[in-house]
């Protein structure tokens, strides 16, 4: 999704090549946003309000689904003020 938690919170600016296999239903994006805690603000946008990530941009050519699984290749994403208090 741009970006990656180990003990940081790190900002990914290379990642392999995705071929998409299928054509991407924004259905299904929403659907797996939701069931991670993300909240659908308006249009392709969304925001996790426990742990302070705004996501952007989530239309079908920034995710492509590669063999039926969801690929955020070029999305943009916001840290909230309470992102910097929380423990990641």
């Amino acid at each position: 999704m741009g970006f990656y938690k180990s003990d940081k919170l790190y900002a990914t600016v290379k990642q392999p090549y995705v071929k998409s296999t299928e054509t991407t239903n924004l259905d299904n994006v929403k659907e797996f946003l939701s069931a991670n805690g993300f909240i659908n603000k308006k249009d392709n946008d969304y925001f996790h309000p426990d742990i302070g990530i705004i996501l952007e941009d989530l239309h079908d050519e920034n995710v492509l689904t590669e063999e039926g699984t969801l690929q955020f290749i070029d999305t943009v994403f916001y840290l909230m003020p309470s992102f910097y208090n929380n423990d990641l």
